[in-house]
């Protein structure tokens, strides 16, 4: 069987969207989930997001993985900057996020929701 070069997960693919999705929870995930865990309706907004962005990934015909959900936020960011969007800098008020964010907060938590990746086998 050939699996298409697009579906391989390379350590370095591997390692580069954890970076990715590690980065997005330090800046946003961890305070935004926590936020998300204390209003109902934010972490109901959070979950219409993460529904669509699984979607969007075809997340029901094949697994998600890492890799999709890091180039899924960097296609995002990017088309957001493209429109004059810039990270928030400072504490974010999750009172009333915009739809970025929702959406940025619905990749954390879908990337919390994928089993931990095995550790590395040492090497030979």
């Amino acid at each position: 069987m050939r699996v298409p070069f697009n579906r391989v997960a390379t350590p370095a693919v591997t390692d580069s969207a954890d970076a990715v999705l590690a980065a997005l929870a330090a800046s946003l995930g961890t305070a935004g989930l926590a936020a998300a865990a204390a209003r109902p309706g934010l972490l109901a907004e959070v979950d219409q997001h993460a529904a669509a962005v699984r979607d969007s990934l075809d997340g029901d015909a094949r697994p998600l993985t890492r890799a999709a959900l890091a180039g899924y936020v960097e296609g995002v960011r990017s088309a957001a900057r493209e429109h004059g969007w810039r990270a928030p800098q400072g504490p974010t008020d999750w009172s009333e996020p915009d739809w970025l964010l929702t959406r940025l907060l619905a990749v954390c938590a879908l990337a919390e929701s994928l089993p931990a990746r095995p550790p590395a086998a040492p090497p030979r």
